[in-house]
């Protein structure tokens, strides 16, 4: 039976974040649409949607592949991370009640041992996955409590998180510090807002100086692209 090019979508959308298409790999529809078991048509589709989402990106007369990442591209997405996230910590702080600020520390306990586990155990693509899906989710948890919709919907229709996700498979080597979570929960249930504020910033911006340094590496090993 023929995959529905929405089903195309996940299935190539899961392959990027499971790091099993890397940055710079060739997207060919027929083959795409071959392992898939789906139209080319279909294939066409899923792509220009993950080019929207800046996953892919699609390039005039060379085809689509895999969204290769330059230091100017995860400049600005931490950056944009760091202002929307920022914001919503503010406001979780201001807003959230005594249950929501202990289920969100129970939740960064929880986020924190997944952590650690996958740096003891990074090689297990499910795994990674699965870490990556929680770690998204606890963002947006913290987002959607703040209260404000407008805030939630902007955090998922610019993908920070998911941009973030593969800048991580990416990019970092060096495992997050123990607790990196729990003390950022701590912070938003303090009810001191710039408290929160602050420390949202420092979670954002940890590690930006070795993601940049190991995609910019990355972009320089990897071979030039043969001429046709």
């Amino acid at each position: 039976m023929a995959v529905p090019s929405d089903a195309a979508y996940v299935a190539i959308r899961e392959q990027i974040l499971r790091g099993r298409l890397r940055p710079g790999t060739p997207l060919v529809p027929r083959q795409l649409a071959e392992q898939l078991g789906t139209t080319v048509a279909g294939v066409s589709d899923a792509l220009r949607r993950l080019d929207d989402e800046r996953l892919v990106e699609i390039r005039p007369h060379a085809g689509a592949r895999v969204r290769v990442y330059t230091d100017e591209d995860v400049r600005a997405l931490y950056e944009l991370r760091e202002a929307l996230e920022s914001q919503a910590a503010r406001l979780f702080c201001q807003r959230a009640t005594p249950a929501q600020r202990l289920e969100l520390r129970r939740l960064a306990e929880q986020i924190d041992v997944l952590f650690s586990r996958l740096a003891s155990n990074s090689d297990d693509q499910e795994f990674r996955f699965t870490v990556h899906r929680y770690h998204v989710q606890f963002h947006l948890w913290i987002a959607e409590h703040a209260r404000s919709p407008l805030l939630r919907q902007l955090v998922e229709e610019h993908h920070v998180l998911i941009l973030n996700w593969l800048f991580d498979l990416t990019g970092r080597r060096t495992p997050l510090p123990p607790k990196f979570h729990a003390r950022l929960a701590e912070a938003l249930g303090s009810k001191e807002v710039e408290r929160a504020d602050a420390a949202m910033r420092a979670h954002v911006r940890y590690g930006l100086t070795e993601v940049m340094n190991e995609i910019a590496l990355a972009a320089r090993e990897r071979p030039p692209r043969k001429s046709r």
